[in-house]
């Protein structure tokens, strides 16, 4: 399902993109949506930003501004798929990704956009 990732993300208005499976919204009002068919047994998890979009400073010097929309959205995915908020998941591992980890990713650069898509094993949690 990663290899063809691509396949699968579809840019759209908020509006327009309410039938995604999961989606990610931008700070220009659209969203990156995930539309592919639910893999038994796996949630899916996907973060969007603006691959030219101004790190946030205070941010960019805790973690670095090496790949940081990158890292940021691979968090943010992880974050969700461990049903613990982002503030959280910084505080016990910065943008890394813990040792052990055995969640499945990718990081995709989509026109102007960094997307990550990650999954777990296991059903929903809520």
């Amino acid at each position: 399902m990663l290899a063809a990732a691509p396949r699968h993300l579809r840019v759209a208005p908020a509006e327009a993109s309410v039938d995604a499976v999961t989606r990610s919204h931008l700070g220009d009002g659209r969203c990156v949506g995930w539309y592919a068919p639910p893999v038994p047994g796996w949630r899916v998890a996907i973060d969007a930003e603006r691959a030219d979009g101004p790190l946030p400073p205070a941010l960019a010097r805790r973690f670095g501004a090496t790949d940081f929309w990158a890292r940021w959205t691979r968090a943010e995915c992880l974050s969700k798929l461990a049903d613990v908020p982002v503030a959280i998941w910084w505080q016990r591992h910065g943008l890394e990704v813990p040792p052990g980890t055995r969640w499945l990713w990718r990081t995709l650069t989509l026109a102007d956009m960094v997307v990550t898509v990650a999954f777990a094993a296991g059903p929903h949690r809520r």
